[in-house]
């Protein structure tokens, strides 16, 4: 009985959730008529179904997918623009059986327009991905739009990655497995709401080695929305990753691979020689420290190379074509840094890294992977160096700020030894303001300002400041303060490394709110501290500073005559509960002169969402205090 029961509730959640969605070609009329999403009313767009079906055919593994989406108006005409990646270099996954078609009601007639095949393209991404590109005609509000294809690679490691979240809501998704029972399988799921659907059962299907049958879905998925300081999209959305582990599929034998690859291990060889490589060896030995052995060796290659914007780990040309070339892939560029480093006798390791977000540790593959970098562990006085020299703004004694708090797995060419590492900058990047001010009887604030940037803080100011412009920057500094007039602006040491970005400020500001017999001033100018960036009530990912922050405030501001202090913001010193962030405020009276001083410290770069409810009542109470008034008195 209890066994009858079972089958009964497992067919009819089965036919529960297949009645959710109809298959290619038919639709619900009550889906042409929807005006908005029901969960998410302000969605432009809205993913209906988008489901799969994955099963074995002998070793080759097959995924057949269908996805419908729904347009509401012409800000989602976006969603009806696909874009199919598959790695398509020697047939390793294969794209077939494509149909799209647009879906519209037209007088309570139903009209499909398919996509025409001539307006179907294949696009070279790089050496081994090529990317189907279409865009549905026919569209306008109320269209829906969908396409089902087949995808198979011959390879039966390679079961293909699931996620349920995207930029616009999903009503409804869902993943079917059918496994083989000649392999074992591992499941990580990363999904942060109750599942719809988690079931297995035997079963007979499509399978010709049938094993266990996995169905798992989700409903009502909310769009994933960029929030401040958010990390990445793949570490925040909802997802779930299969690996089949007959293979013995781990980080240590794919690094063996790697190591004995063509156009990644033979690329290491240290016996070869690049063009006019004797005269840059002769010109490193001279120099007298390892520092600057590092430092001309990574400025060389990234002042010589141009990117080709085609990043990956492996090389699509020699690393000795690319270099007389002057031009290669992220693989090229970085690896011939490592071959001069090696060169030039410094113990260097290669890290492997994504620049989409995190790599999971437990599902070793190398689609997980899309940069090599170069890592040079640390000596007594410094942090480790960790080089890439594809970004024309990073510097060379700085993890390049992408792969701030995330992880890397590191590897020894030589001894073939490979680990797991996080990369974090455990030094705070200072921010110094110091204003010096006069404010006049008319309540009008002149004076001069001096902002010292350090760091990553550094780095940050000086690539806005080249890539907008003078013009530009000072309305930066402004921040969308009409009353605050920049008169001269002198940015010192901006291509200088080694010194703070220094940028001297001559303004003035007329003081709102001030009147004949008051004058009312907040000391926190020019920090882009003024507006608090977590007001929301929820928050739905983790939340990522990058780096330790260290702000220094400090003012001093006449008072004009006639006038005294009425009232001075208190000295505080609150602290985040976990004491992770401290923020100090001192503000007092000298001889006719209201001096001020605040300082932020954080120690601490990443939080999950969990903690948000924590951080947004400290974030609360740091503005109110950061833009309490100081108020002076007519005598």
């Amino acid at each position: 009985m209890k066994c009858a029961y079972t089958l009964f509730f497992l067919l009819f959640l089965c036919i529960a959730t297949n009645a959710q969605v109809q298959p290619f070609g038919t639709v619900d009329t009550a889906d042409l008529k929807l005006t908005s999403c029901n969960f998410e009313k302000d969605a432009n767009a809205m993913v209906l179904c988008d489901r799969a079906l994955v099963y074995y055919k002998y070793s080759t593994v097959v995924m057949e997918y269908h996805k419908r989406i729904k347009i509401f108006n012409d800000k989602g005409n976006d969603a009806a623009k696909v874009r199919i990646e598959y790695y398509g270099a020697h047939n390793d996954e294969t794209i077939s059986d494509l149909k799209a078609q647009t879906i519209n009601l037209t007088n309570n007639t139903i009209e499909y327009t398919p996509v025409d095949k001539s307006q179907i393209y294949t696009q070279n991404v790089d050496k081994d991905t090529k990317a189907i590109v279409f865009t549905f005609p026919n569209i306008k509000p109320g269209s829906i739009v969908e396409f089902k294809y087949k995808w198979s690679t011959p390879y039966a490691g390679n079961f293909p990655q699931w996620t349920f979240q995207e930029a616009i809501p999903v009503r409804y998704s869902e993943l079917k497995s059918e496994f083989s029972r000649d392999y074992t399988f591992k499941f990580i799921k990363r999904v942060y709401q109750k599942m719809a659907v988690d079931t297995s059962y035997f079963t007979n299907g499509k399978n010709i080695n049938q094993g266990k049958t996995f169905i798992w879905a989700l409903n009502n998925i909310h769009s994933f929305k960029e929030e401040p300081y958010t990390g990445s999209t793949n570490d925040n959305t909802e997802h779930l990753l299969i690996q089949v582990s007959f293979l013995e599929r781990t980080w240590l034998n794919l690094v063996k691979n790697l190591l004995d690859d063509i156009d990644f291990g033979n690329e290491l060889d240290t016996r070869i020689l690049l063009n006019k490589e004797i005269n840059i060896v002769d010109k490193i030995s001279v120099l007298p420290t390892q520092d600057e052995k590092i430092a001309y060796i990574y400025n060389l290659v990234k002042s010589s190379m141009k990117y080709n914007d085609q990043t990956g780990i492996y090389t699509d040309n020699e690393i000795k074509r690319a270099w007389s070339k002057k031009e290669g892939n992220a693989a090229e560029i970085n690896l011939i840094v490592y071959h001069f480093l090696k060169k030039a006798g410094i113990n260097a390791s290669l890290l492997l890294v994504n620049t989409r977000g995190r790599i999971e540790p437990y599902y070793a593959s190398t689609r997980q992977l899309n940069r090599v970098v170069c890592y040079i562990p640390a000596d007594s006085a410094k942090q480790y160096y960790v080089l890439d020299a594809v970004s024309k703004s990073a510097v060379y004694n700085q993890i390049p700020y992408y792969l701030l708090n995330s992880n890397a797995l590191m590897v020894n060419p030589e001894t073939k030894a490979s680990s797991f590492i996080t990369l974090q900058n455990l030094s705070p990047a200072r921010k110094v303001v110091y204003v010096n001010a006069e404010i006049t009887p008319d309540g009008t604030m002149k004076g001069a300002t001096q902002i010292n940037c350090f760091s990553y803080n550094r780095t940050s100011v000086a690539k806005r400041y080249k890539d907008d412009g003078e013009k530009k920057y000072i309305e930066y500094l402004r921040d969308d303060n009409n009353n605050l007039k920049i008169s001269a602006l002198k940015v010192e040491n901006l291509d200088v490394d080694s010194l703070p970005l220094t940028q001297n400020i001559d303004f003035s500001l007329e003081l709102s709110g001030s009147d004949e017999n008051y004058i009312y001033f907040s000391p926190n100018l020019f920090t882009q501290l003024n507006t608090n960036p977590f007001l929301s009530e929820d928050r739905f990912s983790d939340i990522d500073f990058k780096f330790l922050n260290n702000f220094i405030i400090s003012g001093r501001y006449k008072i004009p005559a006639g006038y005294k202090i009425d009232a001075l913001p208190k000295m505080v010193n609150i602290l985040m509960p976990d004491k992770s962030i401290s923020f100090k405020r001192v503000v007092a009276e000298d001889d006719g002169f209201v001096i001020v001083h605040y300082t932020i410290s954080y120690k601490k770069s990443y939080y999950v969402k969990e903690d948000y409810p924590d951080l947004k009542a400290f974030y609360q109470k740091l503005h109110e205090m950061l833009n309490e008034q100081i108020v002076l008195k007519k005598t």
